[in-house]
């Protein structure tokens, strides 16, 4: 077993790791910026070592400085978490080469699905469905002629087409084109930004799946075996960020589910996948899947499958990255109950979810069984401006979906957040709506304004009842007898 790991993350992953480092015995090392000097997992860990300025780029991304850190901390291994450095299979290289234990996949299986083109034509090789669609495009005159190909050759390649970055995610790089005369436009506006975004102007297009569903299976691999635990439901989602997760999905049929499992399993034993990682699929409201992507990392919502599965994620990277094999096989994993995550963020939801950072004045979580909040900030503390806003993951457990929602909605409210503001309200909000309750949504549901449970009132008609009002007033206060501080005012 690893003796000694580095962390080179920071916030709630890196806490999340520490403690499942501590339980197996494994001694920690955290690094942290300038701006996190006083942070909970600098706290937290056994060791802590500077590593740059607020800024990402002169800290959490200096590759030197970490493997520098772990030199002169005796650190064995390098977790990479999620985010920052977990999918640079540069930086994979770079810890091996160091002589390090890197605690994720081998960096080529990472730059091959870091590449969304070369991934697509990888699994669909390991058996796996993908959406119709081109291969890498870069030309845009070429780019023209081979989706005009496709539209003639192939009934399943038609309008609506999405236009996607090679290399990136998060919907940067994304264009729908709903007609042959918006072509053009979509891809070079797609491959202006995927060159600004990921130094990359590489892009493809494929089908667009309208309403579609976000589902992921977790995997877990030793090079040589792999299981699954079972999928997620990750279709809750703003401007392609996750709000809700759960699991297991609730609007997934059984069949397509199975078939879903067993193809993931397949291709991360044929191409001898060792770590923790995730299948991600796009399902469209028949229940047919096609693969969207792979992360070759922990996920942010892994939480609900361990909540559901009673296995340790964090743990078992560390054990195969050790070099031990699987403990479980695939009959050993079965689903207790249902779990929904929210992640709970300095933002605000009636400003387009900007970020907003600034002191946290006061928090506190309410007793409540069944609940599990993973944190990487505790009051009173700075959200900086300079890193992702979140301030916890509440995670909800039940042995039935509806006591799970109602218990996170009842969390929620009971939660106490001063000095921020947070999405903290939106969340319940989401709690409340029927589409919510019943488990049936798509991808594009918040994206509607009348997602909520009742249409807003327009802000024309408030500035009408306002007006109303104040007209009102100054007609009836016109009648009564002038003030001696208005008589005097009056004649200045």
């Amino acid at each position: 077993m690893i003796k000694k790991l580095l962390i080179a993350n920071r916030g709630e992953i890196a806490v999340r790791i520490i403690r499942s480092a501590k339980e197996l015995g494994i001694k920690t090392v955290a690094v942290y910026s300038d701006a996190d000097k006083n942070a909970l997992h600098v706290r937290e860990a056994d060791e802590a070592v500077w590593v740059g300025a607020n800024e990402s780029q002169e800290s959490y991304l200096r590759v030197d400085r970490i493997l520098e850190a772990a030199k002169k901390t005796g650190a064995e291994a390098i977790h990479p978490g999620y985010g920052f450095l977990s999918e640079k299979e540069a930086f994979a290289e770079s810890v091996q080469k160091a002589g390090l234990i890197f605690v994720g996949p081998e960096p080529e299986q990472i730059r091959r699905m870091g590449d969304k083109v070369e991934a697509r034509a990888w699994i669909s090789e390991l058996g796996v469905p993908i959406v119709p669609g081109t291969g890498a495009l870069q030309d845009i005159d070429q780019a023209e002629k081979e989706v005009d190909a496709l539209l003639k050759s192939r009934p399943d390649f038609c309008f609506p087409l999405l236009v996607k970055a090679s290399g990136g995610g998060g919907g940067k790089g994304m264009r729908i084109v709903k007609k042959r005369e918006e072509l053009r436009q979509a891809l070079e506006r797609a491959q202006s930004e995927a060159q600004k975004a990921f130094n990359n102007p590489v892009i493809f297009v494929e089908r667009y799946i309208e309403e579609p569903r976000h589902i992921e299976v977790q995997v877990l691999g030793d090079g040589e075996s792999a299981i699954h635990l079972f999928e997620r439901e990750c279709s809750l989602q703003r401007r392609h960020q996750k709000v809700f997760e759960e699991a297991p999905s609730p609007s997934l049929n059984s069949s397509a589910r199975q078939k879903m499992l067993d193809v993931s399993v397949q291709a991360v034993t044929k191409m001898g996948y060792r770590s923790a990682g995730t299948l991600e699929f796009i399902v469209s409201p028949d229940d047919d899947f096609y693969f969207l992507e792979m992360n070759t990392r922990i996920q942010v919502e892994h939480p609900v499958t361990e909540a559901i599965t009673g296995v340790d994620l964090i743990a078992e990277q560390l054990r195969i990255a050790s070099g031990e094999k699987l403990r479980f096989k695939q009959e050993d994993i079965q689903v207790r109950g249902h779990a929904i995550e929210a992640r709970l963020y300095a933002e605000d939801p009636d400003r387009q979810f900007l970020p907003q950072p600034g002191k946290l004045q006061f928090l506190r979580f309410p007793p409540y069984a069944g609940i599990r909040v993973d944190s990487g900030v505790e009051s009173p503390e700075v959200i900086t401006p300079f890193y992702d806003p979140m301030i916890a993951k509440v995670i909800s457990w039940a042995p039935e979906r509806s006591q799970a929602v109602a218990k996170m909605k009842q969390f929620l409210q009971k939660t106490q957040i001063e000095g921020l503001v947070t999405n903290r309200a939106f969340l319940i909000e989401v709690c409340e709506t029927e589409y919510f309750k019943t488990g049936r949504y798509h991808t594009g549901i918040l994206e509607n304004p009348n997602w909520r449970r009742e249409p807003l009132i327009p802000a024309e008609i408030y500035a009408l009842a306002c007006l109303r009002e104040h007209l009102q007033t100054q007609s009836f206060e016109s009648t009564r007898p002038l003030s001696a501080w208005q008589t005097m005012e009056r004649s200045t």
